[in-house]
């Protein structure tokens, strides 16, 4: 009844194994509710489906809308929370969502053509501003997200892994990433709510703005730390290429977001260093093209 990539169970199983397996068993009844109760018929899913479900729908007066099944991950609660405060200032509109089946139904961005797909990097970047400046706002008392600190406790746990060693980071450049790490945390302007993993892939063209995002992971931590992804996604491959346009996107970001431009090269060399750590943890992979960026990062 529903299109479920045989590539997307297969992921779900290897990321989540028998919680994936039952997921994926709920999910067409998952779907099938959701056509009850908000009168939409679904559609084709996405072709670049990663770590949830998400697909094209239309709702009873035609309008075409997205629905989105979580995957176990445990991420939903935060993320739903994020869309919701972020209110549709520089995000997806949230229309309805159901915190038991984990499912929430989005405005769907038209045309939706990536951020990515923009080749001049200086036009991509100024599009990327636009979307910070309309998402930050104070974070609400009580709010569940995770700070900047509890993310960056990633470090202690890669020390853990490789027994107070390095493995297969290089000694130089980790020491650097959890100095500069602590010392921005400990010194962070006035907290924020972020995006938390705002890249190129993560905001779309559309109709009522320019640029909208999706996917926030929901984040509480001061401005300069939300460009570490948009630092580090959508690179040459070369690094002298890489330290070029890294010091254009600093220095294009400071200016236009009125940041310190330190700062964002700071957080983006720690966090490199970080998520590569993170896919670690995840997939028991290490992405060293991001450590090579994070080594350009340290040069400029």
């Amino acid at each position: 009844m529903f299109e479920i990539p045989e590539q997307f169970i297969q992921r779900m199983l290897v990321f989540h194994g028998v919680k994936g397996q039952a997921w994926i068993e709920r999910l067409p009844a998952i779907l099938a509710a959701c056509e009850q109760r908000w009168g939409l018929t679904i559609g084709t899913p996405f072709s670049n489906l990663s770590f949830h479900y998400v697909t094209a729908a239309t709702n009873r007066d035609g309008e075409p809308v997205v629905v989105k099944a979580s995957s176990p991950t445990g991420e939903f609660p935060k993320e739903m929370e994020a869309v919701r405060l972020f209110d549709g200032h520089g995000m997806a509109q949230l229309q309805a969502f159901d915190t038991d089946d984990e499912v929430m139904v989005l405005e769907r961005l038209l045309p939706g053509t990536l951020l990515q797909a923009v080749k001049d990097d200086e036009q991509a970047m100024s599009g990327a501003a636009s979307v910070m400046k309309q998402l930050w706002r104070p974070v609400p008392a009580g709010a569940p997200f995770p700070t900047v600190q509890d993310w960056g406790k990633g470090f202690t746990r890669l020390r853990q892994h490789y027994d107070g060693g390095h493995g297969p980071f290089p000694k130089a450049l980790l020491e650097q990433a959890e100095r500069l790490f602590t010392e921005l945390a400990d010194s962070m302007a006035e907290p924020v709510l972020l995006h938390g993993d705002l890249h190129q892939e993560n905001i779309l063209a559309a109709q009522r703005h320019p640029w909208l995002a999706i996917d926030p992971k929901g984040l509480i931590g001061e401005p300069a730390y939300e460009i570490g992804a948009l630092l580090r996604n959508n690179l040459p491959l070369q690094m002298s290429s890489q330290k070029r346009v890294l010091a254009r996107r600093v220095d294009q970001l400071a200016e236009e977001l009125g940041l310190d431009r330190e700062r964002i090269r700071c957080w983006g060399l720690a966090q490199a260093v970080l998520s590569v750590w993170w896919g670690v943890e995840d997939e028991n992979r290490v992405y060293e093209e991001t450590l090579i960026y994070a080594e350009a990062l340290s040069q400029i």
